[in-house]
């Protein structure tokens, strides 16, 4: 919430009730590493040690977010080439891309017009989050502020299929609620799609039937258990549910097919696991195409309306499928291992449904377009973002571990990296490095710091605790009104696990994390402060009770749903703010964070610094006051990983064999 994918299957379909569906695993599950003594480190003769340097690895570009453009001839994306999240444009068919946007201020989730004279794009200040949707034109360069409004924040602008609307999402900077809006492009006038929506709802995801006359959307519950399918009519603004279900079941949209008869969904009613159905709009049944057990996303309709994508997590590793309606025959596209999903804006199709634009992001190497040909089944890569003379094979690919939850109620999956070369002597540092969220999951992908980390010496444990996603509806709920509770004790655990290999020095140890991470971060060195021998909280929050006051009003809702009333429920609230036993810290600690964050405001952090600096503990960080939930900006990035890359090499040290197997 806080942190802002070789083989076939069949399945048969049939039309049926969410209600009425139970279902098996068809999806075979990988092969895990249970007993930590299996854990083994790579002999790689090649390897150059500690030639991962910060600069390098933050160099290498980050890609965003793109966009086909009407003719299928180019691509616009985000990337970070200039130092800031700008809008770049590629041909489809390779080359030197050429930065379309000039703004010190990050961008974002670009959309070329059907007649391809516009791209829209959202735009915020110094990550503060209260986005504009702004107009560009690939020809001239023409900027337009479509909304320049300073206190309302405007996200996910979407066209209308004849070009002439735009509709996008609209939340003031005072609301938890946001509710659509489309903007007439001719007229230049605004009309609201929805309106009144409680504060403990939020509607997202506006998509448009291929006709025009209506958009399908989905409005969620701040707890995020519960949300439903809506079409409304955009000429009178009529909305009608399209999802009624009893008790609380996830439901989202993805797409309308072209013939505007049934609605791509992904939802959890039929098994407690996200599968992807076929939502028929004039009955209210819902066919599935898949009855999984891992997490599986709908994504399209090929415009031709005859198949279907939808990607598969199976317990980090996400890959994407080509359905065929007619047969019900799924096939997995052969990408490398990673997280693959097809992208592309208003679809990753191109027009006459030929090709497919997709990222790629495995653990190795950093994410990249790549545009796959349906005739041919090849693929060609279209961004390229290595560079500097960083190599692949100085990184490590990690293990998939599982170990038991402490409670004994839940295993644990994680990604376990361990450095080539190293000996199993007792004498090594590892690194705890703890997701966002929680409702997020470490995916087997690229990590600028772990890489780094692991160059240097440290392995890293990577842990997808109790309330992390892609484990299924009762995984990810079990930490509801148990935050710090339940989640922390399985990074414990994972603690307890990683010793038992046999590499480690159990006075080694550290645990960072961003956001939700920071906040577990900082749990961990308070409740179990003798594991600890440095912690890197970033971007975190310390203190329900002031966290709450100061969010942004999304997560205070989402927070007050999550861990219920603060004065009812007062104890816990006490209890799991870790502010209150900073007395119990013995580790140094590093905390980053940014100067306009509405996620988790730098107050947070101050209050850490203040109370340590008080009780003479060690105590270091860093406000960058032109960043917000996160730092977007190149230098910003260097230099903040930076400090704690000399943090952690200064406090725990990693084991050197001052040796290199090139001598």
């Amino acid at each position: 919430m806080r942190t802002s994918i070789p083989f076939a299957i069949v399945i048969l379909m049939s039309t049926v009730l969410a209600e009425s569906i139970v279902a098996a695993q068809t999806l075979p599950a990988p092969q895990a590493i249970t007993d930590p003594k299996q854990v083994a480190s790579k002999p790689n003769a090649q390897v150059e040690p500690k030639s991962l340097t910060i600069e390098k690895l933050y160099m290498t570009r980050q890609i965003g977010r793109p966009t086909w453009s009407p003719d299928g001839k180019s691509i616009a994306f985000i990337s970070n080439m200039s130092g800031r999240n700008n809008i770049w444009v590629v041909s489809a068919e390779g080359g030197w891309p050429t930065q379309l946007t000039v703004s010190d201020q990050r961008e974002a989730l670009p959309a070329w017009s059907p007649d391809g004279k516009w791209i829209a794009y959202q735009s915020d200040y110094d990550g503060d989050e209260l986005w504009d949707i702004f107009l560009i034109s690939p020809k001239t360069g023409k900027v337009v502020n479509l909304t320049n409004t300073r206190e309302i924040s405007e996200i996910d602008p979407t066209w209308s299929p004849d070009g002439r609307y735009l509709a996008y999402l609209v939340k003031p900077k005072t609301s938890a609620a946001y509710e659509i809006d489309i903007y007439d492009t001719l007229m230049r006038e605004v009309k609201h799609l929805t309106t009144g929506t409680p504060q403990d709802k939020r509607n997202s995801n506006p998509v448009w039937s291929k006709d025009g006359k209506y958009i399908v959307y989905t409005q969620e519950q701040a707890k995020g258990t519960d949300s439903n399918i809506f079409i409304v009519d955009v000429a009178t603004g009529q909305s009608t549910l399209l999802t009624p279900h009893e008790g609380e079941k996830i439901y989202s949209n993805h797409d309308i097919s072209p013939d505007g008869k049934h609605v791509l969904i992904t939802s959890n009613a039929g098994n407690g696991y996200d599968n992807a159905g076929l939502l028929e709009i004039a009955t209210k049944n819902i066919s599935w195409v898949t009855r999984d057990k891992w997490e599986i996303r709908a994504a399209e309709f090929s415009p031709d309306g005859k198949r279907i994508t939808f990607t598969a997590n199976v317990d980090g590793n996400k890959d994407i499928y080509l359905h065929d309606l007619a047969t019900g025959k799924s096939t997995a596209l052969s990408f490398p291992k990673g997280v693959n999903e097809p992208v592309g804006g208003h679809s990753a199709f191109t027009k006459d449904g030929s090709r497919l634009l997709y990222f790629h992001n495995g653990p190795t190497a950093p994410g990249d377009l790549w545009v796959y040909t349906l005739a041919t089944g090849k693929s060609h890569q279209i961004t390229h973002s290595l560079i500097g003379g960083v190599r692949s094979e100085d990184m490590v690919e990690p293990y998939l571990v599982h170990y038991p939850s402490r409670d004994g109620k839940w295993t644990i999956s994680a990604f376990l990296y361990v450095p080539y070369n190293m000996a199993r002597n007792g004498q090594n540092a590892a690194i705890v490095y703890i997701h966002g969220g929680p409702a997020a999951q470490t995916m087997n992908s690229f990590n600028r710091f772990v890489q780094f980390a692991v160059n240097q010496g440290y392995m890293v444990l990577a842990p997808n605790y109790r309330g992390s996603t892609g484990y299924g509806k009762e995984f990810q709920q079990a930490n509801l009104f148990d935050m710090g509770g339940g989640d922390l004790q399985d990074v414990l655990a994972g603690v307890d696990w990683i010793k038992q290999t046999g590499h480690l020095d159990p006075k080694k140890i550290a645990v960072m994390g961003g956001s939700y991470g920071g906040y577990l971060s900082m749990m961990s060195v308070t409740k179990a402060p003798d594991l600890w021998a440095a912690g890197v909280p970033i971007v975190p929050f310390v203190n329900w009770f002031t966290e709450i006051e100061n969010e942004d009003p999304v997560l205070q809702q989402s927070d007050l749903a999550t861990m219920g009333d603060p004065v009812k429920n007062k104890a816990l609230y006490e209890d799991r703010s870790p502010i209150n036993f900073i007395d119990q810290i013995k580790a140094p600690l590093l905390l980053l964070a940014g100067g306009h964050d509405p996620r988790c405001p730098k107050e947070e952090t101050q209050q850490v610094v203040d109370a340590i600096n008080k009780r003479g503990g060690t105590v270091e960080y860093k406000i960058y006051d032109n960043e917000g939930h996160g730092f977007a900006r190149v230098e910003n990035q260097i230099d903040a990983y930076k400090r704690v890359a000399d943090f952690l090499l200064a406090h725990v040290v990693p084991a050197d064999c001052s040796c290199s197997l090139n001598e």
